[in-house]
């Protein structure tokens, strides 16, 4: 079983505009619940622990967490809002957003939800904002800290600066889970927010640094530019996956979910087993999140693919 941990949100579209205002198309996001359900349309056994809203948006989640087949059994269901991302496009179909959720129920998640979270899954993912705001970051950390030295963790950096604009935030929870985390992702614009301008070495180098903090298998998503993966196997780069582009809304998510579905496949999803991953069995595991992601950028929002879409 997979754990994630993380924010479940409803993603606001803007559809057309009214005479009185404008219409407005919500759907459910966030981007560990995204993952959640990626892993469980690819066949995956997986529980959300997070925080819910008792409120109808708490519910249409909940349904959807139902829906997906995803255990829900450590599910915190809370007296508070839930999350709004309003979700703007640009010309090419790129997603920015925008966050409402101060004191929401993703935010709320108490140390004591702790004693519901299981403790007998072969992976824990985590990610995003979760990561750095509180009370929630705080329970979230002590979830890694309970579970590292036996399960595999997963992080995600998703870095989100207008719900939490202090970078040192983001930076500081980084090099706190560099020595607790064996699969670290990020995208291309999580590298520019915490060390804008690289170079081509200085990536080299700084990924080097973080195999060296105990990482397994860091993994750069570059969007039209494919993949990057540097693991002690080698450096792997996995090619985009041409599609007639909709949107990018959920496409990082997806990557995560299909590779960690990949390497569960492959029996690859422990600390020990991942160092161990060949160079020839991490390429196909790239190449098999990459086609993922496409799929998802050829539909509206984060409509992840199911096991008979990667057929």
């Amino acid at each position: 079983m997979v754990v994630v941990s993380g924010e479940a949100l409803m993603d606001v579209f803007a559809v057309v505009d009214t005479a009185t205002g404008v219409t407005l198309d919500a759907r459910i996001g966030g981007s560990p619940l995204n993952v959640a359900i990626g892993l469980a349309r690819l066949g995956q056994h997986v529980a959300f622990f997070g925080g819910l809203s008792s409120g109808f948006l708490g519910e249409r989640l909940m349904r959807a967490l139902q829906d997906e087949c995803i255990d829900t059994t450590c599910v915190q269901r809370l007296d508070a809002p839930t999350t709004l991302s309003l979700v703007g496009l640009d010309a090419r179909g790129v997603a920015s957003y925008a966050f409402y959720g101060d004191g929401a129920a993703d935010r709320q998640l108490a140390a004591s939800a702790l004693e519901a979270a299981p403790s007998c899954a072969a992976a824990y993912h985590f990610g995003s904002y979760a990561m750095v705001v509180e009370p929630v970051a705080s329970t979230h950390r002590a979830l890694v800290e309970r579970e590292h030295r036996r399960a595999l963790i997963a992080y995600d950096l998703n870095v989100r600066l207008n719900v939490e604009p202090r970078l040192a935030c983001w930076q500081q929870a980084l090099a706190w889970m560099l020595p607790r985390t064996h699969l670290l992702k990020l995208s291309d614009e999580d590298l520019d927010r915490l060390h804008p301008g690289l170079d081509d070495a200085g990536l080299e180098a700084l990924a080097e640094r973080w195999l060296q903090t105990g990482v397994a298998l860091v993994v750069l998503t570059r969007g039209a530019r494919g993949a990057t993966a540097w693991h002690a196997s080698g450096r792997q780069e996995v090619h985009p996956v041409a599609v007639s582009l909709v949107d990018t809304v959920g496409a990082g998510d997806t990557f995560q979910a299909a590779l960690l579905t990949a390497l569960a496949e492959g029996r690859y999803l422990s600390p020990v087993a991942l160092r161990a991953l060949d160079a020839e069995t991490l390429a196909r595991a790239l190449a098999f999140a990459s086609r993922a992601a496409a799929l998802t950028c050829s539909r509206r929002g984060a409509d992840l693919p199911r096991r008979a879409d990667m057929c």
